[in-house]
């Protein structure tokens, strides 16, 4: 079962090339997971029912059968802790000079248990509305078919890592979804991740400017 490391169950399939293109055009920092969600969902909590993952599809998980709390543990200091931990010290590194905007890239599968997803962007929020809807305008005047808190909602805790980051350090955030079907070659992720650019713009200039 291994297999499934490379589905979309065990990755966000070109979010890493959309954001490596926003982040140069943008000048910006990033962090990027490098490991599978199915080890452990760095979008979520430790403890959470996703967190780890037994089975997908109906189908068992041989790596996730049986862990202990030691395994967990293990994973969690190896994995997901320094992953935020990169996070905060991003973060910090531009305080108290600038105000960060934050911005959580994820894709999402177009066909989704057998049922098609024509939605093209997600953006997910739970607070900052006005940021949510100013970036849904830009997105569809951009020609991407976008929605609010679809194909998830940011609330019940499905945006963890923006939520946990932006209210540590009292700073904006939202979370954009991605089709899949936007990138399947790179290319087409570096075209989206200039697209996003284009229409962040407007929120860069609201939220991330310099302090004086």
């Amino acid at each position: 079962d291994r297999g499934w490391l490379g589905t979309h169950w065990g990755w966000d399939i070109g979010a890493r090339t959309v954001t490596r293109e926003l982040t140069r055009l943008a000048r910006a920092r990033s962090v990027c997971s490098r490991f599978s969600r199915l080890v452990c969902d760095a979008n979520r909590p430790p403890g959470a029912d996703t967190y780890i993952r037994t089975s997908v599809e109906g189908e068992a998980i041989s790596f996730n059968r049986g862990l202990d709390a030691a395994e967990i543990a293990r994973r969690t200091d190896r994995y997901h802790h320094p992953y935020h931990q990169a996070i905060d010290t991003e973060i910090k590194a531009l305080l108290p000079a600038w105000d960060p905007f934050l911005l959580s890239i994820h894709s999402f599968t177009p066909v989704f248990q057998g049922e098609l997803r024509t939605m093209e962007v997600g953006v997910l929020f739970d607070q900052h509305e006005d940021l949510a809807f100013l970036l849904r305008n830009t997105l569809a005047d951009a020609g991407f078919a976008t929605a609010l808190n679809q194909p998830y909602t940011a609330f019940g805790g499905l945006a963890y890592s923006v939520q946990r980051h932006g209210n540590r350090h009292g700073l904006p955030y939202l979370e954009l979804e991605l089709n899949q079907a936007l990138f399947l070659e790179p290319a087409q992720g570096r075209r989206v991740g200039r697209a996003l650019h284009t229409a962040l713009q407007p929120i860069l200039a609201k939220v991330g400017s310099a302090r004086s």
